[in-house]
């Protein structure tokens, strides 16, 4: 890496065979995963609410909410906790992998008709990382929904 080149970092974590990341900025926590507490919700993907610390959070299964598979037998293993101004919630994965420095210079674009969860792809040697608009996930009234 370039000492003069700008750098983001990064919380790399993986569902199923594919990486993801959020910028560390937003990440609140991480947390052993605890089944989330049931409630109504015309979304699919939002599982429940957890109770951290006094406040109720809503947890969203990330694989659910990007179309990805989870394998049956494999356990989500965390929950993310990512804070958007005055917005907090929980994203399962089934693992945080490590926390990452890249140079700006390496991320791309999505196309334009890409998921408004999806931000932009890093990449780095050989592996291509998804980065994820904490904006994108909650935005548009799902986190009210999930509060609901």
């Amino acid at each position: 890496m370039s000492g003069d080149a700008p750098t983001r970092q990064l919380v790399v974590f993986c569902l199923g065979d594919e990486e993801y990341a959020l910028p560390i900025a937003d990440v609140n926590e991480i947390i052993r995963y605890t089944e989330p507490r049931s409630v109504a919700s015309s979304l699919g993907w939002i599982r429940g609410v957890i109770s951290l610390r006094g406040k109720i959070v809503p947890v969203y299964d990330l694989a659910a909410r990007l179309g990805e598979n989870r394998k049956p037998d494999r356990p989500p293993l965390k929950i993310v906790i990512v804070e958007t101004g005055e917005r907090m919630a929980g994203v399962i994965v089934d693992d945080v992998t490590e926390v990452l420095t890249i140079d700006c210079d390496s991320v791309e674009p999505v196309p334009p008709a890409a998921e408004p969860s999806i931000d932009s792809i890093a990449r780095i040697e050989d592996r291509l990382i998804v980065l994820l608009s904490p904006a994108g996930l909650f935005g548009e009234g799902q986190a009210e929904a999930a509060a609901a």
